[in-house]
């Protein structure tokens, strides 16, 4: 077990926006100051303390008791919290401006420190995994241990394939100079690109912003410029997708990984045939689905083709608007507090204590996030609000996740952190009644099939696009394991995925197979972005059941949020009668969605 550094993942396909008094973080809740004394005193506090648990423990794992054991694990948990009160201090000052080499350094430095301070640490789970079954099931019988045996049965499934002792300490201490540098030069890379429109410069954020401009000029400068600039980057765009995947591919073959998508679905505490039973899906609702929707839009705007400067457009009954900030903080505020008010209370703070930095700035990472920190803390959410009404469905999802990671916090360091099979669930769950609340507000026909339409281009963003995302990943994974991928094997392969998944409708425009290269989530956490339409599945049938008035859904719920990754999806779903492993699950999911585009054919006169 290694120490979880809870890196931010970002949000896909987000757009940002917003106008009004912008909120910033106030990280003072981690640490004072840059400079501040507890800094570095929690610096030494990691080394000391990683140093006395490895003399302590090291070599005697298996003799301890069940007593000795709880003893052991409180300790690491500690330990855990400690580096991950640095390492989340660092990131999010990094995050605030990437480009700033100040806080590069300090974001390196703490990181080569920690990594260093935590080497001691890795005979830790390799010793557990040594264990026997019975030792190991008498351990956890025992009422001192008992609520963390989650944990280490998701470690457990890792014992296949760890290495030696001396070989995972190695690529621990070599990770500093792996993928951890090469996510920051991406980073890096992507906050600092400057984009060329109607005589403007502009960020990455801001450009892509265009991408749903009311003007449609606008919008195919902005994927003109968009591909202008990544096409000027994609040798070293390709560069860091092969380096990682070829990384990725080493140790997956040493481990003895049966698939790149192996250690994933291990982390997720997910079963293959699960994940692949959404992904078949998911694909063979295509045709009613995204398909569907694009030619009804392409008749909306009269056109007989769509370009990819159209996918995100606004239909041209919708009326330009920006969203004010007050306004946002009110429309989800609403939302939330009609489910159920400790939901709207459980938000209200981090507008109101520095947890949110909206505004878009240079330098400034793009997309949006929710940051768990650690649990004896609290969270903090990034946007880039540009005030479109997309980014209200943002703020919502974001503060999704924030509210699940501060009611999954008291499960502790090491129980809190949800899999990725059910961390989207809140968030999604809040776009969900963030965009019911406005449905029923809708005053006019136009106003109501203007709010679907988002709603679905949203969903199908959520669920088309992140499996025909993961598809790719698949096979820029599987293909990287035959050898060197040039820029245009991996434009081929970004392409092979696109029409299939956004059907006949669409047109590419010279420069769109580059789009691949601007994607955090293919750099940062690989397949990962399966997780948005899972959770948006799961999320379309809890929305059923609560709509269908089950007895107690909203206690339900917070259970299930309390729960962060003490409990397996199976368990926390069975209170809803749901099963995420009946194929007829996702079916049900992509159901809501096919429901949604019915209404709207219905609705082509508005």
């Amino acid at each position: 077990m290694t120490i979880n550094m809870k890196q931010p993942v970002f949000d896909a396909d987000t757009q940002g926006g917003a106008f009004g008094n912008l909120p910033e973080w106030d990280l003072s809740d981690l640490y004072p100051a840059p400079d501040a004394p507890q800094f570095s005193a929690d610096l030494e506090k990691v080394k000391a303390d990683c140093a006395s648990f490895a003399a302590d423990y090291e070599g005697k794992l298996a003799s301890l008791s069940a007593a000795e054991m709880a003893h052991c694990v409180r300790r690491y948990e500690e330990i855990e919290t400690t580096a991950g009160r640095i390492m989340s201090y660092v990131g999010l000052r990094y995050y605030q401006n990437t480009t700033d080499p100040d806080r590069a350094k300090m974001l390196s430095d703490a990181q080569d420190q920690i990594t260093t301070s935590t080497t001691p640490l890795v005979f830790f789970s390799l010793e557990f995994n040594r264990i026997g079954d019975d030792g190991y099931a008498a351990l956890f019988a025992d009422p001192a241990l008992a609520r963390y045996k989650p944990v280490f049965d998701r470690m457990r499934a890792m014992k296949p394939y760890q290495l030696s002792d001396e070989l995972e300490k190695f690529l621990h201490d070599q990770s500093t100079v792996g993928a951890a540098a090469w996510n920051r030069l991406f980073d890096e890379t992507t906050a600092a690109l400057e984009f060329e429109i109607n005589g403007e410069t502009l960020s990455l954020e801001a450009t892509t912003t265009l991408l749903a401009d009311h003007d449609r000029t606008k919008r195919e400068a902005a994927a003109r410029e968009l591909a202008r600039v990544f096409g000027q980057n994609i040798k070293l765009f390709a560069r860091v997708h092969n380096t990682l995947a070829k990384e990725k591919e080493i140790e997956d073959r040493w481990r003895g990984m049966p698939t790149a998508q192996s250690g994933r679905h291990l982390s997720n505490h997910v079963e293959p045939e699960v994940v692949e039973a959404l992904r078949d899906a998911v694909v063979r609702a295509y045709p009613k689905l995204s398909h569907r929707y694009y030619a009804l839009k392409a008749k909306w705007m009269g056109l007989d083709k769509l370009q990819v400067w159209d996918r995100n457009a606004p239909l041209p009954i919708e009326t330009p608007r920006d969203v004010q900030w007050s306004d946002a903080r009110a429309i989800v505020d609403e939302a939330y507090r009609a489910f159920d008010p400790r939901m709207a209370d459980i938000a209200a703070p981090f507008f109101d204590k520095g947890w949110i930095d909206a505004g878009v700035k240079p330098g400034k990472a793009p997309g949006a996030f929710a940051h768990p920190t650690v649990t004896t803390v609290h969270p903090y959410v990034m946007l880039n609000y540009l005030g479109k009404p997309r980014d209200v469905m943002t703020l919502a999802h974001e503060l999704g996740h924030g509210v699940h990671q501060v009611l999954a916090a008291d499960q502790g360091e090491m129980l809190a952190s949800t899999p990725l099979t059910l961390a989207e669930t809140a968030s999604v769950f809040g776009e969900m009644l963030t965009f019911r609340k406005m449905l029923e507000k809708a005053k006019t026909k136009s106003e109501r099939k203007v709010l679907l339409a988002g709603k679905v281009e949203d969903m199908i963003n959520t669920v088309v696009r992140q499996i025909a995302f993961y598809d790719f990943e698949c096979k820029l994974h599987a293909a990287r394991r035959e050898g060197e991928l040039t820029p245009d094997t991996i434009n081929a392969l970004w392409m092979s995925v696109q029409g299939e998944s956004l059907g006949p409708v669409f047109e590419f425009m010279d420069g769109y197979e580059t789009f691949w290269s601007y994607i955090p989530h293919f750099v940062h956490s690989p397949f990962y972005v399966y997780a948005y339409a899972f959770g948006d599945g799961l999320v379309n049938a809890l929305y059923a059941t609560y709509e269908a008035g089950l007895d107690g859904f909203e206690e339900k719920y917070f259970d299930m949020l309390k729960a962060g990754g003490s409990k397996h999806h199976k368990e926390l779903l069975a209170p809803f009668g749901l099963d995420a492993s009946d194929p007829a699950f996702w079916d049900r999911g992509l159901s809501m969605i096919a429901g949604f585009i019915d209404e709207l054919e219905e609705m082509e006169d508005a």
